[in-house]
This record gives C-alpha cells, sequence and structure tokens, in this order.
C-alpha cells in the first residue's frame, strides 16, 4: 500500500455537536491543521529518493557529531570528560566546540536523529548517539560502522505494547497477537509509533501481514486509549509509564535493546585523513575507562618466606585472582643494620561487588594493612574493539 497523508480540519475552540448544521457554529470557527501518516508493513516510507553525492566533502577538520540537548547529551559529555575529553564550547550560542586534548576534531552538537543523516552524506564522520536512532534513520546504510556498540548508557529497548484490557488481556506474545483473527486486510492492526522503519520491517520479518502504521510524536502511550490505535512500537526503559497507561509489553515483542554508540563513516575512515587516528584514540580511551568502572586496587602486605609462597596463598582464594594473576613483590626493610624482606606486598584488582568478600579473603590468609582504591583505567596491550574495526574494515 503506497504511503497517503490525511489532513483533517477541525474546530477547538467551541465544542459542536456532530449533528451541528454548519451555520449554527461558523460564527466562532477556528480552523486547527494537522497531519496523520499512514503506510502498510510491505512498503515502508521511503525518507530519501534523491541523489545524493556521497564523497567526503573537501574539509581538512574531522567533525563528531554529539546529541545536542536531553539526558543523552549530559551523559555523553560526562563519559567524554571522565576519558580525559572534555568538550569545550567557546560560545554556547553556537553548534560547534572543540576537544582541546584532540586539536583537529570539530564537535557539532546536532540532534540525534540527524547526525545519523550526516555521518551518511559525509557532513560528520564519527558520531555518539543511541542504537535505536542509528538503525531506524540509517536502514541498513553499509557506510554507517559501529566502533562501540556499548558506552553503558542511555539503556532502553523499542518495544511492542498493547492495551492489558480488552481483546488484549489474554495476549502475552507476538505469536499470539499475530493469531488473532480480528486483524483482516479490511480491518488490519493498527500501531501508532516514530519508528516508521523498524517497526514495519519488525512486523514482516514475524509474519504479520495485516498491519497499518501511524506515524505520532509523543506521549504515543494514549493512543489506544484514544482508539485510534490498537497497539504501539515506542521506547521502553523502566515500564513504568507503559504500566500507569495501562499497556503490557509482550513475549518477542522487543525490536531492538539500545543503548548509547560510538558510530563511524566507512568512508571518511578510508579516506579522509586523521579519522582512523582519531578513532583509535577515542576507542582506546574509551575502553580504558569502561573496563576500569567498578573496578577497585586492592594492596595488602603479608608475611611470607616467597613471593611464590605468598602467591600460592593468594591464589588458593576464589576471589583473589586478579585480571592475571596477583603481583606479589617483597617489602624491604632495615633490621640490625640489614635489609630484610619479611613481608611481601600483594596488588590485586577486583570488582565492586567482591570487594568486601576479597578483603575479607586476603586478611584470612595473613594480610594486613589493606588498602583500597578506585581504578580510573585499565590498558591492555591493544584494544580488542580496535582490532575489530580494523578486521570488519579489511585493515
Amino acid at each position: 500500500m503506497p504511503a497517503m497523508r490525511t489532513v483533517f480540519l477541525q474546530s477547538p475552540s467551541v465544542s459542536v455537536s456532530p449533528f451541528s448544521t454548519p451555520a449554527s457554529s461558523s460564527s466562532n470557527r477556528v480552523s486547527v491543521k494537522f497531519s496523520v501518516s499512514c503506510f502498510s508493513v510491505a512498503s515502508p516510507v521511503t525518507l530519501l529518493n534523491e541523489t545524493v553525492d556521497l564523497r567526503p566533502s573537501e574539509r581538512a577538520e574531522v567533525r563528531l557529531g554529539l546529541p545536542s540537548k536531553g539526558r543523552m547529551a549530559t551523559d555523553t559529555l560526562d563519559l567524554l570528560k571522565d576519558c580525559q575529553l572534555s568538550v569545550r564550547q567557546i560560545n554556547p550560542r553556537q553548534y560547534v566546540a572543540e576537544i582541546p586534548q584532540i586539536p583537529t576534531l570539530e564537535v557539532w552538537y546536532q540532534r540525534p536523529t540527524d547526525i545519523v543523516k550526516k555521518l551518511v552524506s559525509g557532513d560528520l564522520d564519527l558520531g555518539i548517539v543511541g542504537l535505536d536512532i542509528v538503525n531506524e534513520y540509517g536502514q541498513g546504510d553499509e557506510d554507517l560502522i559501529l566502533v562501540h556498540e556499548a558506552l553503558d548508557y542511555g539503556d532502553c529497548r523499542l518495544s511492542l505494547a498493547v492495551p492489558k484490557y480488552g481483546i488484549f488481556e489474554n495476549i502475552n506474545s507476538l505469536k499470539e497477537l499475530a493469531q488473532m483473527p480480528q486483524w483482516t486486510s479490511e480491518r488490519p492492526l493498527r500501531v501508532a509509533t516514530g519508528f516508521t522503519y523498524l517497526g514495519p520491517k519488525f512486523m514482516k520479518e514475524n509474519g504479520l501481514k495485516h498491519v497499518v502504521f501511524s506515524t505520532a510524536d509523543g506521549a504515543l502511550e494514549a493512543a489506544p486509549a484514544m482508539g485510534i490505535a490498537d497497539a504501539i512500537v515506542d521506547l521502553v526503559s523502566s515500564g513504568t509509564t507503559l504500566k500507569e497507561n495501562n499497556l503490557k509489553e509482550i513475549d518477542g515483542g522487543v525490536i531492538l535493546e539500545s543503548q548509547a554508540v560510538l558510530v563511524a563513516s566507512k568512508r571518511s575512515l578510508f579516506q579522509r585523513k586523521g579519522v582512523l587516528d582519531i578513532t583509535h584514540e577515542m576507542l582506546e580511551r574509551l575502553e580504558a575507562h569502561l573496563r576500569a568502572a567498578g573496578q577497585f586496587t586492592v594492596t595488602a602486605n603479608m608475611r611470607g618466606n616467597s613471593a611464590e609462597e605468598v602467591a600460592e596463598r593468594v591464589l588458593s582464594q576464589p576471589s583473589l585472582s586478579g585480571l592475571q594473576g596477583p603481583t606479589v613483590s617483597p617489602v624491604f626493610c632495615k633490621r640490625d643494620g640489614r635489609v630484610a624482606a619479611d613481608y611481601y606486598a600483594i596488588v590485586i584488582c577486583v570488582p565492586k561487588k567482591a570487594l568486601y568478600k576479597s578483603v575479607q579473603q586476603l586478611r584470612a590468609i595473613g594480610g594486613s594493612g589493606v588498602l583500597v582504591s578506585p581504578l580510573t583505567y585499565i590498558f591492555d596491550e591493544e584494544t580488542p574493539r580496535w582490532r575489530q574495526l580494523l578486521s570488519n574494515l579489511g585493515l
């Protein structure tokens, strides 16, 4: 079914009975125009028909797109700051900023949807945005490549939700929804969503044939109660808003698990000077910080006859193995004019959830003077995601 647009005129300033004559309300009528777009599963809306020049534009600087507003924007700036990549915006009225640690990188504040579109068009080289936005507006474009797929914030899921009442009361799975006899070509399942690519794609892939989508912005949760939709496809975090509006998710109805990601233009990585090097640096900083999150360094002194004997005692405890094993080194002191090493220092890395248990185990095998400090970065010999990126690029 081709995309179609229906335009309605209504009079919000006065309450008029549907049986009133035109003359009874014409003097006070104010016309307000709004639109609703409908389309079928088999024919998702085409966002762009023109031929676009996909070659990178001629510019020397590398461009990074960041969300301009909201929680995603705040959390992105916080993450970059934690990675020693603080963004400096000289003029708050402008949309361009800089990261002093990377002088050849320009930061552009954009709407998340525009970040993806400008990565595709070549106006941006890198971007941080939600995976849901990448998939919805990138629409499988092969030029978009995920550099880091799990930045650990902005967690949500794109999910199908139906009412808890009426004909949906006993519907608890996508399979049951698809098998409902109510849905026909004359009376399809009506779904309200802002995800006009992922929604229809999901329905088609799961064999739901009689479905029609309407685009909507804002509080989609009200659509079923207003009678303008049977179900919705929307982002869900905690699910509280759905419950408060008598809606429920169903088994098999999660379309996408999403969080913030670092995405790049493959063309830019190949063709624009400096993009690959900047991507490498950003990736190393991000990986090192995220890997260290929730990790602690624990240091303790322990009596022993040798480093090997102390290491054996430490490794006998399940929570004291560290990242690759404990570091054991002699603690030198002067006794009777001679340098002696009766104590050994043990250094291990433990996760926050195992911290207290690790301290208990250290003390149980003779550890004393236990010191605990949070980790900021853990740099690997080589960042695993960098190796993966090079492999994906065929480099």
